[in-house]
């Protein structure tokens, strides 16, 4: 017999896999949004999205041991611009889905670029909750 403990730890975990399984469905940036938002509700249900905070988070000077020490860096200030890898010098499509129709359209390769980046960047992955912050600012531009 289960534990009301073990009921509601089970019940958390598969909120994580079905949130984690339509996060890999969502196919624009609101739904991969509204994705990272889920996730972040359910690490804590006080969350709610901030573009401030994205906005922030994406101009911040990290340095985490690289020469890349913000998302600005590569991808400039504006998300809509064109950027430049600072390592390669190969260009990168601006973010801003509205400039790039391409931007958040598989969340896969959302997820990938995420990881990299983040790890290159802050030298650690981004969370649900920062990746929210950012979606919820680049969805003003």
């Amino acid at each position: 017999m289960m534990t009301s403990q073990s009921l509601k730890t089970a019940a958390m975990t598969l909120l994580s896999v079905l949130t984690f399984s339509s996060a890999l469905a969502a196919t624009n940036l609101k739904e991969q949004h509204a994705s990272w938002t889920l996730q972040a509700k359910s690490a804590d249900p006080a969350f709610s999205p901030s573009a401030d905070r994205g906005k922030n988070f994406y101009g911040r000077i990290f340095r985490a041991g690289t020469d890349m020490a913000s998302c600005s860096t590569c991808h400039t200030a504006n998300p809509k611009a064109l950027g430049k890898h600072v390592i390669t010098g190969k260009e990168i499509p601006a973010l801003s889905a509205t400039a790039n129709s391409e931007r958040f359209t598989d969340a896969k390769k959302s997820e990938k670029w995420f990881k990299r980046n983040c790890n290159d960047v802050i030298g650690r992955e981004c969370s649900a909750a920062e990746k929210s912050d950012l979606t919820a600012w680049l969805m003003q531009h």
